[in-house]
């Protein structure tokens, strides 16, 4: 397993980008993209409903829904995975024999895109985060991905955060249940964490602020510290201290690790019940 956390520039690609979805995830990587140095005019975007910040590309030179796309280098594939069986076939019509297509749909295993794209496939798996370039990608190339065109989509999809790449397909649905619904247990986290202090005896509101900020704050630390999440608690946690106290309870044998072990166990179940 490898990991990229210092994105190149895009200054020197070569061809047409396709990106085919401009939604939140997307549209994020475009962001990513042009903060890169792509050239705008480089970029045709398939999108049946852009929104205005999308459409305000075109001053800058972006094909929004182009009637063809005669070199297309690269394909992103960032439509809903409901879209796929109306959408991905059509793709065909502009991936060559040396294109590259990069999907970050989630379910839709390299098996089916091979049988619709007769090109190299990259399949990832991304996070939120990406939303303001801190998100974390999991990547999986097919046989047809040259090293290159790794190299490439390694370039592309740390536009919007750390890269890590994997041979084994199979790791992806795991990958999604801890990193791709991540955020929502870390927003959850908050959320308890708040309710919690409202139960103690706060006003709510200054609960959720406490909560919020403690949260955002102690992820940054980790990103930030060069120490290890253990490291990092036992630091905080002084024996006989309230954090010890706290931990006491979250760490017992039916505490958060059983609970969590159990909650990756059934997103893992039902990632690989969505691929088919």
């Amino acid at each position: 397993m490898t990991v990229n956390i210092m994105p190149a520039s895009l200054t020197d690609f070569s061809g047409t980008l396709m990106l085919v979805g401009a939604g939140k995830m997307g549209g994020a990587m475009l962001q990513g993209w042009l903060a890169l140095g792509l050239d705008p005019k480089q970029i045709a975007i398939v999108e049946p409903k852009p929104s205005a910040e999308i459409a305000a590309l075109r001053a800058r030179g972006v094909r929004i829904n182009p009637v063809s796309v005669d070199d297309a280098r690269v394909i992103i594939i960032a439509i809903k995975p409901q879209d796929a069986a109306t959408v991905v076939p059509t793709l065909k019509l502009f991936a060559g024999a040396g294109t590259l297509a990069v999907s970050v749909m989630a379910g839709k295993t390299l098996g089916y895109l091979e049988s619709a794209l007769p090109c190299a496939i990259v399949r990832a798996m991304p996070n939120t985060p990406a939303a303001i370039g801190r998100g974390i990608t999991v990547a999986v190339p097919n046989a047809g991905v040259t090293q290159d065109q790794r190299a490439l989509a390694d370039v592309l999809l740390g536009a919007v955060g750390a890269v890590e790449w994997v041979a084994d397909e199979a790791l992806l649905d795991a990958v999604t249940a801890v990193s791709g619904s991540g955020p929502a247990y870390v927003f959850l986290l908050a959320e308890s964490l708040a309710r919690a202090g409202a139960a103690a005896g706060l006003p709510a509101d200054l609960a959720a602020r406490l909560a919020r900020a403690t949260v955002a704050g102690s992820g940054e630390l980790l990103h930030q510290s060069p120490l290890d999440a253990t490291t990092l608690r036992q630091n905080v946690t002084s024996p006989g201290g309230t954090t010890a106290a706290a931990l006491g309870v979250l760490m017992a044998a039916d505490g958060l690790d059983p609970l969590m072990e159990r909650a990756i166990a059934a997103a893992t179940r039902r990632s690989r019940e969505l691929a088919g």
